[in-house]
């Protein structure tokens, strides 16, 4: 007669198996500040701190040694794939007043593929 501790390392190795077969779920992780070209286009030069923050919302990083840059930077990671896309955008002031703003984009309708996600960001001049 066989001991039931006989069957133990066979018992767990096929747990362990199986273990592998089956991937936990792991959901998409979206951090930081979200800015798409519709929220760009409401950029106007000359425009105050204030007015750059109620339409962008307040930035993830404000550097102490550049205080005329502000930078938004978004952070997605596929929970199905692990892959991973950032998209920075820096907004620059002159004399306490929106100048320009620099930086990349995804897709805006949400496509988070790693391909072609430079794009040019447009602001409209400032009418004289």
């Amino acid at each position: 007669m066989r001991s039931p501790f006989s069957l133990a390392p066979l018992i767990m190795a096929l747990a362990l198996s199986a273990c592998s077969f089956f991937a936990p779920y792991r959901i998409d992780v979206r951090q930081g500040n979200f800015v798409d070209q519709t929220m760009l286009t409401q950029l106007r030069p000359g425009m105050t701190r204030d007015q750059v923050r109620f339409i962008l919302g307040s930035p993830l990083i404000v550097d102490a040694f550049r205080a005329d840059r502000w930078d938004y930077v978004y952070r997605f990671k596929r929970g199905s794939s692990g892959d991973v896309e950032q998209r920075t955008v820096s907004v620059y002031f002159v004399n306490d007043v929106f100048d320009h703003v620099d930086g990349d984009m995804g897709d805006i309708e949400g496509d988070y593929s790693t391909q072609n996600r430079t794009r040019v960001i447009e602001v409209p001049k400032a009418k004289d």
